[in-house]
């Protein structure tokens, strides 16, 4: 593991156009921290791998752990039927079918409400008949989770529960954050907090309840597939719209613990690490097909083995973990700006060499 050629490859993705980016390499107890670019595009402030970004989905991994938990003690059943639990929130035949298991591993059927709560991106994935006005209009919404839901469960199912290929949804994993409110008493952000992010030593992790974040972290630029020319900086933003399901903020280093940990099995107990580790296709927003367990992705790269973790984007920041299956090498990454990718005549987003040079990065990450 060259530092010097770790670093090189850093700045190769920041001179494709990117802003700024972090990454955390881990290789047999060897840690390597390097940073490119800036965190804010006005004054030139450097990036610092230290900082503090919203990761996104990751934060669903946090919540599947926190979830196996609560089976261990007793108090969840992973195929009891959601209505079990929330009859209300899920409620007839659906109720009845869909399970706790479903929710972890998007195979519930049930429709995103992103589109609801975000009008300007009902039309995604068709992305150039999108905008992203409605970014801006809830830049300080405090979305009430019940009715995020509810949104999502009255919308048109977009599978059979239990069907494959699932179908990602973040409606499954608010579910979920009620359902560890129901049986702890407290929000799932406060549980995950006290009971995972502290005592695993994750000080620079939180799940915020307000709009800023008060540690040192750049500023994150959205481009929204060129609509927004120059980027907008969404780094103050009311994360309460996605909140259990991808709320997260935390530091390259905690997210490389707190995966370390877990897949070396002193999070989870090995059964409930072998369950979450039991995966099938789910078909992402983007439209591709990822290898999903319990809140943890499954990539297999020809000639480096397998590896597990989990990817996430918010508004202007985004994150990607991957740990080896044998929990020798590990590589986390943050970034300051997300959706830089134009649209071609037909709608399409093109590839942009932001793209080639962090498909670089991370092959040079995992030992390719």
């Amino acid at each position: 593991m060259s530092p010097e050629a770790l670093q090189a490859g850093l700045d190769r993705v920041h001179g494709a156009g990117l802003a700024g980016i972090v990454a955390e390499v881990r290789e047999d107890g060897h840690a390597w921290l390097g940073a490119a670019g800036v965190a804010d595009t006005d004054t030139r402030r450097p990036m610092d791998p230290r900082m503090r970004l919203r990761v996104g989905s990751v934060t669903k991994t946090f919540t599947a752990a926190a979830i196996m938990r609560r089976c261990e003690a007793g108090e969840i059943d992973l195929d009891k039927p959601v209505a079990h639990y929330l009859p209300r929130l899920v409620p007839g035949e659906r109720g009845a079918r869909i399970t706790v298991r479903m929710l972890l591993s998007h195979t519930s059927g049930l429709a995103d409400y992103l589109p609801t709560a975000y009008p300007s991106l009902k039309a995604f994935p068709v992305i150039a008949e999108t905008s992203p006005a409605s970014m801006e209009d809830h830049q300080f919404t405090r979305f009430d989770p019940i009715e995020l839901i509810e949104m999502g469960v009255s919308a048109p199912p977009v599978a059979a529960p239990e069907g494959r290929p699932g179908i990602y949804s973040n409606t499954g994993y608010l579910l979920l954050g009620q359902l560890l409110e129901l049986v702890t008493g407290c929000d799932a952000e406060q549980h995950v907090t006290e009971t995972l992010i502290e005592p695993l030593g994750l000080s620079g992790s939180e799940l915020p309840t307000q709009p800023r974040i008060e540690a040192p972290h750049p500023k994150m630029y959205e481009r929204w597939f060129g609509m927004y020319d120059p980027p907008h900086d969404f780094s103050v933003f009311d994360m309460s719209w996605v909140r259990s399901a991808a709320s997260l903020v935390s530091t390259v280093t905690d997210l490389n613990r707190f995966f370390g940990l877990l897949l070396g099995g002193e999070i989870v107990s090995p059964s409930s690490l072998e369950q979450m580790r039991r995966t099938g296709p789910v078909i992402a927003f983007d439209g591709s097909t990822i290898d999903y367990g319990l809140g943890l992705t499954r990539t297999t790269t020809p000639g480096q083995g397998t590896f597990w973790g989990h990817d996430g984007t918010a508004w202007g920041a985004g994150a990607l973990l991957m740990t080896s299956e044998d929990g020798r090498r590990q590589v986390s990454i943050a970034l300051n700006e997300q959706r830089w990718n134009l649209l071609d005549a037909a709608g399409i987003p093109q590839p942009h060499p932001i793209d080639a040079a962090l498909q670089a990065f991370v092959g040079l990450a995992l030992g390719e």
